[in-house]
């Protein structure tokens, strides 16, 4: 299983000032919060049917029963979990990560969004949809909010 990505996507590695810690504290406090359902989720989907509707799923129901700071915080989760354990069985985990990247209006941050980005660099080209939700969450900032200008490669389509 390999590690890609932690608290070290927080650093100044990327050539811009790191995240502040206090954020960063967080961001893994509020991701600690929603992880032992969002495992559970994972797991139970990973056993079951995976051509079920995601709305069927215990995934589906996680989303369902969260407000927006709870869905917003299970995503980073997820996005964070997919970036360290991408050679892992995470099809559950990538199918929650696209549904999620999918809602508009979670109100994602840019210092949230910056450490997505972070990570999914950090993470390399061996995770595909390292950037999956951290573009759709920069596309809902205000213009000119985020501070780094990421240079993302082409991700699959779907009819790739």
């Amino acid at each position: 299983m390999g590690s890609l990505a932690g608290r070290e996507a927080a650093s100044t590695r990327d050539g811009h000032p790191a995240l502040d810690g206090v954020v960063v504290q967080g961001f893994y406090d509020r991701m600690r919060a929603v992880a032992p359902a969002a495992v559970g989720a994972i797991e139970r989907d990973r056993s079951g049917d995976p051509g079920r509707a995601f709305g069927d799923t215990a995934c589906g129901r996680l989303v369902r029963s969260l407000d927006v700071d709870g869905l917003r915080a299970l995503g980073m989760w997820v996005h964070h979990w997919c970036m360290r354990f991408y050679d892992d069985d995470t099809r559950p985990a990538l199918r929650l990560l696209r549904e999620i990247a999918g809602r508009a209006g979670l109100g994602w941050t840019a210092d949230e969004v910056r450490w997505m980005l972070r990570e999914s660099y950090a993470a390399g080209p061996d995770a595909e949809a390292r950037f999956t939700l951290p573009l759709a969450a920069a596309g809902e900032l205000a213009p000119g909010t985020l501070r780094i200008e990421p240079v993302v490669p082409r991700q699959r389509g779907p009819r790739d």
